[in-house]
């Protein structure tokens, strides 16, 4: 096994299904995601998203990944019972996860208990430490902030010494 770098990018926020949604995107083309992955992702994420609580400000952040292969991944991760977060994964390309074809842009709910892969996985210590700084340290949560606190690296991050 070994790991190759691949380049993080952030894309606009978005509101769907009610909720605000930082969107993060891990490739290894320097173009990024082609445009028809990322509408056919995007398109299935409001089955990803739970339903809101009455309590947590409704925001999510997604990680869409295009693998080297066939693969496309999309990671929907939400905000729920205030400091809890729930994952919903979709893929596209991969038969041997259940995908019909090896279609990128075919995607369908992921029914195994994954949160991601080591190229998705770097938001997530971000978007914690953001959400414990924004929503619950404060006197009072700052959802415009939250939103606006993105993860700024161009890299997922290889290993450290």
């Amino acid at each position: 096994m070994s790991f190759a770098e691949k380049l993080l990018f952030t894309a606009v926020p978005v509101e769907v299904a009610g909720r605000r949604v930082k969107r993060y995107e891990v490739t290894a083309d320097p173009a990024g995601i082609a445009p028809d992955v990322a509408e056919a992702a995007y398109a299935l994420l409001p089955g990803l998203l739970p339903e809101p609580d009455a309590t947590t400000p409704p925001a999510s952040f997604t990680v869409l990944h295009r693998g080297g292969d066939d693969g496309a991944y999309l990671n929907a991760y939400t905000w729920v019972w205030d400091n809890v977060l729930h994952c919903a994964v979709a893929v596209a390309g991969q038969p041997t996860l259940g995908c019909p074809d090896r279609d990128p842009t075919h995607f369908v709910p992921l029914r195994r208990p994954w949160i991601g892969c080591v190229w998705e996985l770097p938001p997530l210590a971000h978007e914690r430490d953001a959400w414990v700084r924004h929503m619950l340290a404060p006197d009072r949560p700052d959802l415009d902030a939250y939103v606006a606190d993105v993860l700024r690296s161009p890299r997922t991050g290889g290993t450290r010494a």
